[in-house]
């Protein structure tokens, strides 16, 4: 292990705010905006449509109960990875972290860039063949301002947070106030038949809810851990469960379902320009793009660390190079460097949409296995202090998993060799591990 009087560390300057920023940042991305159609086709009706949004913002929260709990007990830099190896030992741990670094971060990564190298290629009008190279640069951009002081990146998250609320308030006020349609009642003639009904569109919401869990990965960035994560999580899922109630309300609202239906991904697109006019909408939509950036901001500010986390244990290969952090800005900025490669490979070789169907189902096995882990940490340490307790014990942690379980079987139904594909590649880690565990058996 490095020695921290001479080597760098990563500095425990991140608040409130910034960690709140996060969790909101993190989650809204582009999912609000591009499941609205799958969302209703699945579900069948506009009332449907809704119960799902607002069920999966409570199954989300409480997930986010559930972790803050087990965060609170351990405010280190690696969230989920941290977790995995204090309950379940020190193998689980890392192949929780070997997934993040390998398929989920990414892949996640890679996916919205690619949404937004759409969106930006429709914006300035240019040919399609645009779009990959613009994602690349724009996960570049962000990363090259990620290489600096960890407040710099931080303090973008808070912009382009407080900057992404105006299109969800302009959706909201505007489909509240100028609708006319029946948001409650209407159903699709059509319902796809291929996607499965009502359980299938609240999965759909769970995606677009997914990330919530990233800040954890900061934990040994931020000012008094054990007050401000459950804070920030539990604040920040509450806030984006009702934005995202609200904004597919206020949709509803206003355009057709069956209007909906046939624009796809292009609903949000065309409620802002029905709506605001051309040069509104195309305002509404620099709101929704820089939505996206703040979104990427957040994982790009977070997955490395995962990286930092195992290399400064000598978990990986390279660990040397990729441990390494910045002595001025004291930022990982190898690990950043690594991820955004592999990010910008598969942005280069898959669709956004198989992107992120290949990693959302190991993501949730981890997820279930530290839910339990709360029931196994209460029974080894009853009488420990807990920082923060979850609220209702143990009602909570068991709907957390019961919503887990309902992400993990719904993905095997619906794509077998997807979810396959990621079992070989997370089990590819297990080699990985012993090889370094036997050359560096004092750092693991």
């Amino acid at each position: 292990m490095q020695s921290a009087k001479s080597e760098p560390t990563l500095n425990r300057s991140l608040g409130f705010w910034s960690a709140l920023s996060l969790v909101v940042g993190t989650v809204i991305g582009s999912g609000i905006f591009f499941k609205q159609s799958s969302v209703l086709d699945s579900a069948g009706s506009t009332t449907n449509a809704l119960l799902a949004w607002l069920l999966g913002g409570l199954i989300t929260l409480t997930a986010g109960l559930t972790i803050a709990e087990v965060g609170a007990q351990m405010p280190h830099t690696g969230g989920l990875y941290v977790y995995m190896e204090e309950i379940y030992g020190k193998i689980w741990g890392f192949l929780s972290g070997w997934m993040q670094v390998s398929i989920y971060g990414p892949a996640i990564i890679a996916s919205i860039a690619s949404y937004l190298g759409i969106l930006l290629v429709g914006f300035f009008h240019l040919n399609n063949g645009w779009q990959a190279p613009l994602a690349i640069g724009v996960i570049a951009l962000i990363g090259i301002l990620n290489m600096f002081e960890n407040r710099w990146g931080a303090a973008f998250q808070i912009i382009t947070t407080l900057g992404k609320l105006l299109p969800i308030a302009a959706i909201i006020i505007f489909g509240l106030f100028y609708g006319d349609q029946n948001a409650f009642g209407h159903s699709l003639k059509t319902v796809s038949q291929s996607t499965g009904g009502f359980g299938v569109a609240v999965l759909a919401t769970l995606f677009a809810y997914d990330g919530w869990i990233l800040v954890a990965n900061l934990g040994g960035e931020i000012k008094e851990p054990q007050k401000i994560l459950p804070q920030a999580i539990i604040l920040g899922i509450s806030l984006v469960l009702i934005a995202y109630t609200l904004v597919s309300y206020g949709i509803l609202h206003f355009i057709p379902a069956a209007k909906i239906q046939a624009l796809g991904q292009q609903t949000t697109v065309y409620f802002a320009q029905a709506a605001f006019g051309t040069i509104g909408g195309r305002l509404l939509n620099i709101g929704v793009i820089v939505s996206m950036v703040g979104c990427l901001n957040g994982k790009i500010m977070t997955f490395p660390r995962i990286m930092y986390a195992m290399a400064e244990r000598h978990q990986l290969p390279f660990s040397k190079q990729l441990s390494y952090i910045n002595r001025k800005s004291h930022e990982p900025i190898v690990a950043t460097v690594v991820v955004l490669v592999l990010a910008s490979i598969m942005i280069g070789f898959f669709d956004p949409d198989r992107l992120s169907d290949l990693c959302i189902f190991t993501v949730y096995c981890f997820y279930v296995a530290t839910f339990i882990g709360v029931f196994l940490l209460r029974r080894r340490n009853p009488a420990k202090a807990r920082p923060f307790s979850t609220p209702g014990f143990p009602i909570t942690p068991l709907i957390a998993i019961l919503g887990a379980l309902f992400v993990i079987i719904s993905e095997i139904s619906a794509d077998l060799p997807g979810v396959l594909l990621s079992f070989v590649i997370v089990l590819i880690g297990i080699p990985i591990y012993y090889y370094q565990q036997r050359h560096y058996p004092t750092k693991n």
